[in-house]
């Protein structure tokens, strides 16, 4: 198979949403950092972006899990745009553990934008929004 046909470039933006979403809960900031491009942003609601690998190194460090917690990722659909772009949304709960078990805290939605860079997908953009 060809690594440019849907099914392909799919496998492999999902790879990368899963990559990031063991990282980010075991709290691997350097991995997690390893999946953006040089200049990747990470756009959350009500702060302003985060873009380049040191912001994104700082942000996570202080985001690193101070309990189990887990990113449930669902939903993905992948918009292949060429050879070395392509899009993916998704749907995202995000679960704490706590004394009493687990608890979803939030619900929200991907829009990602990955790069393929030296034949490996990475993460170019990633806007996150919260439903309410």
């Amino acid at each position: 198979m060809s690594e440019s046909t849907p099914a392909w470039v799919a496998a492999g933006v999902r790879a990368v949403i899963g990559a990031h979403t063991q990282a980010q809960d075991a709290g691997r900031t350097d991995e997690i950092v390893a999946l953006y491009t040089p200049d990747g942003t990470l756009e959350l609601p009500g702060t302003d972006p985060v873009q380049g690998h040191d912001a994104l190194r700082k942000a996570f460090e202080g985001w690193a899990p101070e309990k189990p917690q887990l990113h449930l990722v669902a939903n993905t659909t992948v918009t292949v745009r060429s050879e070395t772009e392509a899009d993916a949304a998704s749907d995202v709960l995000f679960l704490q553990r706590g004394d009493d078990g687990w608890a979803p805290q939030v619900v929200g939605h991907y829009e990602d934008t990955f790069h393929r860079v030296d034949g490996t997908w990475l993460l170019h953009r990633r806007t996150t929004t919260y439903q309410v």
